[in-house]
Order: C-alpha cells, then sequence, then structure tokens
C-alpha cells in the first residue's frame, strides 16, 4: 500500500515541513515526581531554553498496567527493585486539573504544551483539553486498537518507533494512514540511557526512504548526544527528556539532561541547522569577491596575432580578479580566431 503522508503539518501555529526550522521538544515526562509545582519550574526553566514545545505523560495507572507487573530493567536501577510498576506509576500521575493547569501555564509562558497519553481515558482527557498534537509512545507503537483511538481525534501525531521491527512500524503507519495523514515519525532506541552505538540515527534517513512521512528523533542518548546529527540526517523533530536535577529520585532523572543543557542542545541544533543550508549550490556573498580573485581566466601564454587560432600553445588560465573568459569555457575557446594582437599575459576577451 502506498502511503503519502502530509508533508506540512501544523502544531499550535507552528509549520513542520523539510524546510522549517526542527521542532525541538523538551521532554518533561514524569520528572516531575507528580508535583504540579516541579512541573512548572521545569516550564520556566524550558521556556528560557528555546524549545518549541515541552511535554508531560498523561495515564491513569489502572487503565494502564496490572498491578503485579514488575518495572523495566532500567526502572529497577533508577528507583529500586521492591516497588512494583504500578505503585511507582501512581505517585507520577497528573490529574486532568493538573493537567488543564498546565496548559494554561504554558500558554503564559509561550510555550506550545503537549503530552502523551497512554490509555483511551488519558487520550480523551488530552482530546476535552485540546491539545494540539499527540504523541503516541513507543510502548503503544504495536497497540494498533489504540493507534485507532488517536488516530480517529483528527490531531496530528508524533509517532515514537522504539523497541520495534520495521515491519511493526509499517503496520502502525498503515493503520493510521486509513484515519490520519498528519504523522510524523520518530526514530527512538529505548532505553535510559542508551549507548552510543545504539543511537542508530541512520534508521532516521531509512524511515524517509521507505515511507513518504516526516521524520524525527527521540533522543535517549547521555548529554547533548545524538539530536544535533539526527538533524544533519533530516530529523525535523527532536524530542529529549530534561530534568532539573539528575539527583532527584525517579526513573528517567538519570537519563536526562539539566536546562543547561538542554540549551546547549537548542543552539547545536539551530547551528547544525545553519551549517545544513538550502540545498541550492551556488556561491554565497562572501564567496562572490573571493571568486574574483581566485578563480581563473583565460590569458595568452604568448604573444597571438590577429587571425592567428587559439590552440593550447597560445592560451592559458590565470588568475585575473575575474576580468575576461573564464576558464571553464576553455573547449569554447579553442579553434576561434583572435579579433586582434594580444601580448603575453593579455586577457582573452569575449568576441
Amino acid at each position: 500500500m502506498e502511503m503519502k503522508f502530509n508533508k506540512n503539518i501544523q502544531i499550535a501555529g507552528a509549520n513542520i515541513n523539510s524546510e522549517s526550522h526542527t521542532f525541538i521538544i523538551a521532554e518533561a515526562g514524569v520528572n516531575h515526581n507528580g508535583d504540579i509545582g516541579i512541573a512548572k519550574q521545569m516550564i520556566d526553566a524550558a521556556s528560557e531554553t528555546g524549545v518549541d514545545a515541552v511535554k508531560f505523560q498523561t495515564f491513569r495507572t489502572e487503565n494502564l498496567i496490572l498491578r503485579d507487573i514488575e518495572k523495566a530493567p532500567y526502572q529497577k536501577t533508577t528507583t529500586g527493585k521492591t516497588e512494583t510498576q504500578y505503585d511507582m506509576l501512581r505517585r507520577l500521575e497528573i490529574s486532568r486539573e493538573q493537567t488543564a493547569e498546565l496548559m494554561d501555564y504554558c500558554r503564559k509562558r509561550n510555550i506550545v504544551f503537549l503530552s502523551t497519553p497512554f490509555e483511551k481515558s488519558s487520550l480523551d482527557e488530552l482530546a476535552d483539553l485540546e491539545v494540539p498534537a499527540y504523541k503516541v509512545a513507543a510502548t503503544d507503537i504495536t497497540n494498533i486498537q489504540f493507534l485507532r483511538q488517536v488516530a480517529e481525534k483528527g490531531k496530528p501525531i508524533i509517532l515514537s518507533a522504539g523497541m520495534c521491527y520495521l515491519e511493526e512500524v509499517e503496520r502502525a503507519l498503515t493503520t493510521i494512514y486509513a484515519i490520519n495523514r498528519d504523522v510524523i515519525l520518530l526514530q527512538c532506541t529505548a532505553n535510559y540511557p542508551i549507548r552510543d552505538e545504539e543511537a542508530n540515527i541512520n534508521v532516521v534517513r531509512t524511515f524517509q526512504e521507505t515511507f513518504d512521512v516526516l521524520v524525527g528523533y527521540s533522543d535517549h542518548s547521555q548529554g547533548v548526544g545524538a539530536a544535533p546529527y539526527a538533524v544533519a540526517a533530516g530529523a525535523k523533530v527532536i524530542e529529549k527528556h530534561f530534568t532539573l536535577d539528575r539527583h532527584m529520585a525517579g526513573p528517567d532523572h538519570k537519563a536526562s539532561v539539566t536546562p543547561k543543557e538542554l540549551k546547549q542542545l537548542v543552539d547545536d541544533i539551530r547551528r547544525v541547522e545553519k551549517y545544513l543550508g538550502d540545498g541550492i549550490k551556488m556561491p554565497t556573498r562572501s564567496e562572490q569577491m573571493t571568486r574574483k580573485s581566485l578563480q581563473k581566466c583565460l590569458v595568452a601564454s604568448r604573444g597571438i596575432r590577429q587571425g592567428e587560432t587559439f590552440c593550447a600553445d597560445n592560451i592559458v588560465a590565470k588568475r585575473t580578479n575575474g576580468i575576461g573568459i573564464s576558464a571553464l569555457y576553455y573547449d569554447d575557446v579553442l579553434g576561434r580566431t583572435a579579433d586582434q594582437n594580444y601580448e603575453l599575459d593579455d586577457i582573452i576577451r569575449a568576441d
């Protein structure tokens, strides 16, 4: 099935397309530790770094997970082994009222509010609150029923492709495409943090070549890490976990960047965008004078009499400050007849 997803997607007034700047999402996730005050401090910190959006996670634990499920391996490392994943998540929930409060706070700080719903009740809450887009976590890329539910809300979808095979990505995209064509597909390696060799930025290009869809990168590498390199590979959306303090208790703090590092990430990405340019090959403004000084034009390599034929023995390329016939047209000049006398190093003139 050939799929052609929309290539210009709007999220809260921001256009995301091949020509736009990279849309950068500061992933607050659950690093607020269930404290609305910390969540607001995170919004403050994110708004000062230059990111486009700050993203939280919305879930109702009883609808998300069975009560006796163990934590993921990285969660055991960061929060201990005795507590269940259910109990940990219960402590990290944000209520509907708190979500509305955070959305309002984001508006005041002029930053886009986003959140990841993890089951239908949280999806419906976010829909009622009119979030501008939905992030679908890697945990749900194989959750076909939920993908349909998200797609039916009619908002842009940022789909994280972690923990999965390419065939599963295709199945997810096919499911969404039947309903909604505003999709941005993110390469992701779903561990916290990942080793450098697990970043696999080349998957961004694989997604571009395989699916007709906007692509991005959800970065779980340490520090500023892989994200700026993903932009060079074509990512138009970047997501990065951040925290106010990596020493805080909680599952994701240790794998998150500090506000200072987040600001560095934004600066690096904006610099990469400048490096990338517009893809049109032509001399830059600063090259124009250099071009005149350094590129060569044709001159007489010896005396040439009027009526004599230009040949390899009587013309050569030298720097002339851009005056005369470019050496690019050497073959065009060969065989022509001189319409005047030339002395050694005289510039060959066009007819």
